[in-house]
């Protein structure tokens, strides 16, 4: 029997606008060219795409889960409409500061969502535009994939010594992985 094939992907930066006063409601949340085509696509070529995010805006007081829940509402319904779908959501709603173990780039939103899933993360892709997103794939031996929307620019300039791969976007990084074996 053939294993589900998932693909994590980051939220903020890699599927809508980043910002760095956080994205703190639905009006906020807006998805950046091609992202919405391309979890249709992975979905379309049999691949389960679930959002494993860094939120938090929780913990700072910004906004709170209810609202989390409304702004992932949105996506939800707006990636509906292209085709696609989101299986499931973890998010971290610690600070920087909290030592919690689920904030990227500590692993433990993946093992979560290995535990929960019952799959393996070695190889699995995990598309992120931050150097935590990377580094928390790298810890569980998945695949490290960055994107050059949201932060991954920057990210890509400032660290030269990361050879994941890199795409200008979560398109042309779907083109890819469903071309693969």
């Amino acid at each position: 029997m053939l294993q589900q094939r998932y693909v994590l992907l980051d939220r903020d930066g890699v599927i809508n606008q980043d910002s760095d006063a956080f994205i703190k409601s639905p009006e906020e949340w807006i998805p950046i060219p091609g992202s919405l085509e391309a979890i249709a696509l992975l979905n379309s070529h049999g691949y389960k795409v679930v959002v494993v995010s860094n939120q938090s805006g929780i913990a700072r007081g910004l906004f709170d889960a209810a609202m989390l829940e409304k702004i992932h509402t949105k996506m939800q319904a707006l990636v509906t409409e292209y085709g696609g779908h989101i299986s499931a959501i973890y998010y971290c709603p610690h600070g920087p500061d909290d030592a919690c173990s689920c904030r990227k780039p500590k692993p433990g939103l993946l093992q979560e969502f290995a535990r929960d899933y019952q799959v393996k993360l070695y190889d699995m892709p995990v598309i992120g535009d931050s150097l935590r997103d990377l580094q928390a794939a790298v810890a569980v031996g998945a695949l490290p994939i960055l994107v050059k929307t949201g932060k991954g620019q920057d990210t890509f300039l400032k660290n030269p010594q990361f050879t994941s791969l890199v795409f200008e976007n979560l398109y042309e990084a779907a083109k890819i992985i469903v071309a693969r074996p």
